[in-house]
């Protein structure tokens, strides 16, 4: 059990907060807590880098989607970096890759404030995830 560790620190497109360890029902409030002391201004993009996250549960998903809603209602943009694969899953299975732009890093999702995030970390479409075009379908 690796406690929650969240480094807040600025990026060229807005806050950038690594988490590490574990992040859920204990640990989560934690993470709302600092969202709620964390300034965003329009046109920012709050990034949350999640490579060093050793653990989610749905208390988890429910803080990641409480910054989602933090940063909207500034007016400003959100991504996840570095999602790992069983938390990625997770985010597939419930379709919150669909309302998280997905970033391979926290370098390329600071890198630019484009509205869309590079192909290579573009969430799959509905079909995709099936393995099938949506065309195919």
């Amino acid at each position: 059990m690796s406690p929650l560790k969240i480094t807040a620190r600025d990026a060229a497109t807005g806050p950038l907060l690594e988490i590490a360890g574990e992040l859920d029902y204990t640990s989560a409030p934690e993470l709302r807590e600092l969202l709620a002391t964390l300034t965003l201004r329009p046109g920012q993009r709050l990034v949350l880098d999640l490579a060093a996250m050793e653990f989610c549960d749905s208390s988890g998903l429910t803080a990641l989607i409480a910054a989602r809603n933090h940063a909207h209602a500034a007016r400003a943009d959100i991504a996840l970096a570095a999602v790992p694969p069983r938390t990625l899953r997770v985010l597939r299975i419930v379709g919150l890759d669909q309302v998280f732009p997905l970033y391979p890093d926290g370098r390329s999702a600071t890198r630019t404030l484009d509205p869309a995030p590079p192909e290579s970390a573009r969430p799959a479409r509905e079909g995709e995830r099936r393995g099938r075009t949506p065309e195919a379908q």
